[in-house]
């Protein structure tokens, strides 16, 4: 693929010693950090069916939001050049895991569930349409290895 090369660098930063290490598969925590040069650290863990903080991301759920808002950023970028106004925005987004015998595992899709309120006289099916060139176009979508549906919905103001 020829183009301009993008990077993102960012820094995991595991604070789960809770004094022995890792000596036994429950003596650590899988607290982690996600952080990046300027901007705000995300606190994480693993699931917590696989003994992570219910209270912090975990990557699943981090994949999947990034597959969510990947969409919604060329929505919008293509809404505003189609003349399309969106006011509102949200999307209940859903990733299904599968876990293997051996424990690991494997997303088999995601289903993003868009909801957009448009003004008054924009156009409703034009706004619907927008969402599969938005999942034509959405970086991160293009680069996971099963589907992602979209079921949208439209409302005018």
């Amino acid at each position: 693929m020829a183009g301009r090369e993008h990077r993102y660098d960012v820094t995991v930063t595991w604070e789960g010693n809770l004094g022995e290490g890792t000596t036994g598969y429950r003596a650590y925590s899988r607290a982690h950090e996600i952080s990046a040069p300027g901007k705000p650290a995300i606190p994480g863990s693993a699931e917590p069916k696989f003994r992570g903080d219910a209270a912090r991301w975990n990557p699943e759920e981090l994949l999947v939001a990034s597959i969510s808002a990947c969409h919604k950023l060329w929505y919008l970028h293509l809404c505003a050049e189609a003349g399309v106004v969106v006011t509102a925005y949200s999307d209940a987004a859903e990733g299904i895991m599968m876990e293997g015998a051996g424990g690991s595992g494997r997303f088999t899709g995601v289903t993003l569930r868009p909801h957009v309120t448009i003004a008054a006289g924009s156009d409703r099916e034009k706004a619907l349409a927008l969402h599969h060139k938005a999942h034509e176009m959405c970086f991160i979508a293009n680069s996971v290895n099963f589907p992602v549906a979209i079921e949208p919905e439209a409302t005018v103001e």
